[in-house]
């Protein structure tokens, strides 16, 4: 089933909604953990104050769809650059497994040049000469570890934590912790620039066993991000009027009939809703009433970044109005004469070239626009990948994949920017010293949202579940 349109969207969380069992509502149920009678209506969506102050309101999480080499964005390593084109040594490989196509091929130096910037003297390569910019805004993480090569499963547990479907994904626990900030439009919100769901589709903004009414609202494309909000031409407004006014009447007699079905009182709940997003969500994904300058700003006047630009524009603009998680993926482009997102295993440097251009004016815009209108400290923007890629080649000019050490950063609200917590090894291999798992940036993140990761959890069968399920560590040296 589609998640792009309003009736999905009632779908879900109206008849979704049902999901929220009792277990969720009695002592020890998080943040539902008040006794409540069920003829209590407790809207889910309710906002929540968080479990100590924060200026954090909403995340932007960038999502590089594919994996780019952060050895070719971030990561600078002369090592690599001297020794390229010889056998990676024996010392690089130990404690990994390399399991590949082909095993291990000579360490590769892709085409770049690079520069430090600003005080904090963070290297960048030329495939980034917008954000580079800002590089004191920028909190890097390089000890990025994670587990699995293969994509799906990768961004699964970069989303969700896990391996395996069924868990509620980052965003899904911040709207289950804080409630919505802005009754006319969902919490959790996912776009795309591609015509048709990234790698892994909708298990990539599910709610897992929370309440369906968590789970990412997915806007498509193009002018009209989401299918149906507007009434159909052979429908006057007359007529949905009475018909939304008879479903109210039914349903709240229903309610008042049976008070123990909490479902009738929910689904009333997204009936309003979708009637409120009528007018809200037009407005907010609507560009074209922004200025030139800030048009010019993101890149909407360049064919090749107008649509990741378009979708971080929306961003800021959904940030306003107080969504709190903006999951955003990066899509495909022709590289070859194929769509291709991030994976490079061959044509590294036209692959990169191509994408870093897509993305490097409009995250450029999206910072200096948040700064510039006040909302970079109650903004938390995270950029991050499945993992990265392997400092030694693949194909004759590519990386395969690596999870074994690889760069991520912070940037804006709590955030201790110019800084940069951990390192890979001298040819960008692997992570050494103190590493960073998926569950510690999602740790990082809701600390910085105010939750304390460990006191954020959902009765499941008599277990208190967590986002961070086993194990999480704050990296502290990331906050301010």
């Amino acid at each position: 089933m589609s998640n792009n349109s309003r009736r999905d969207f009632l779908l879900k969380t109206g008849y979704g909604l049902g999901g929220l069992t009792l277990s969720g509502l009695l002592p020890g149920g998080g943040f539902l953990a008040t006794p409540v009678m069920a003829a209590d209506f407790v809207d889910p969506l309710a906002a929540k104050q968080p479990h100590f102050p924060s200026k954090v309101k909403s995340v932007i999480w960038l999502h590089q769809s594919g994996a780019p080499s952060t050895l070719d964005l971030y990561d600078y390593k002369p090592e690599l650059i001297k020794l390229a084109g010889q056998e990676i040594p024996q010392s690089f490989l130990k404690d990994i497994k390399v399991a590949i196509r082909g095993g291990t091929g000579k360490l590769y130096a892709s085409n770049r040049t690079w520069k430090q910037h600003g005080e904090s003297g963070a290297w960048f390569s030329d495939l980034l000469p917008n954000l580079a910019q800002h590089a004191d805004k920028l909190a890097f993480i390089k000890s990025s570890v994670t587990v699995g090569a293969t994509h799906d499963i990768s961004i699964l547990k970069l989303n969700t934590g896990n391996l395996t479907p069924g868990r509620p994904t980052l965003g899904a626990w911040i709207s289950y912790a804080l409630g919505s900030a802005n009754p006319d439009l969902p919490p959790y919100v996912v776009l795309y620039n591609d015509k048709k769901e990234p790698r892994g589709g909708g298990l990539n903004w599910s709610s897992g066993f929370l309440p369906a009414v968590h789970q990412g609202t997915a806007f498509r494309p193009g002018d009209s991000p989401i299918l149906h909000l507007e009434r159909p031409e052979y429908v006057t407004a007359k007529e949905e009027t009475g018909t939304l006014g008879l479903l109210n009447r039914l349903n709240k007699e229903g309610a008042s009939r049976y008070p123990q079905d909490t479902e009738l009182q929910a689904r009333n709940r997204s009936y309003e809703l979708a009637a409120r997003m009528e007018v809200a969500a037009p407005e907010a994904v609507d560009l074209s009433k922004e200025s030139d300058a800030t048009r010019e700003l993101y890149g909407l006047n360049d064919e090749l970044t107008k649509g990741y630009g378009s979708n971080l524009l929306r961003a800021r603009r959904l940030v306003e109005r107080g969504v709190r998680f903006i999951q955003i993926v990066s899509g495909q482009l022709e590289i070859a004469g194929e769509n291709r997102d991030w994976d490079a295993h061959n044509r590294l440097d036209e692959n990169h070239g191509k994408h870093a251009k897509a993305v490097d004016k409009p995250i450029a815009g999206l910072l200096a626009d948040l700064k510039e209108r006040g909302l970079l400290d109650s903004t938390l923007i995270v950029w991050t990948s499945e993992f990265g890629r392997t400092s030694y080649g693949q194909s004759g000019n590519g990386r395969d994949h690596n999870p074994w050490g690889y760069t991520q950063w912070l940037a804006g609200g709590g955030v201790k920017a110019g800084t940069t917590f951990g390192q890979t090894d001298e040819v960008g291999l692997q992570a050494v010293g103190e590493k960073v798992d998926t569950y510690d940036l999602h740790a990082t993140v809701l600390q910085l949202l105010g939750l304390d990761h460990l006191k954020t959890t959902f009765q499941l069968n008599g277990r208190s579940e967590r986002p961070t399920i086993v194990y999480g560590k704050v990296i502290k040296e990331l906050i301010a």
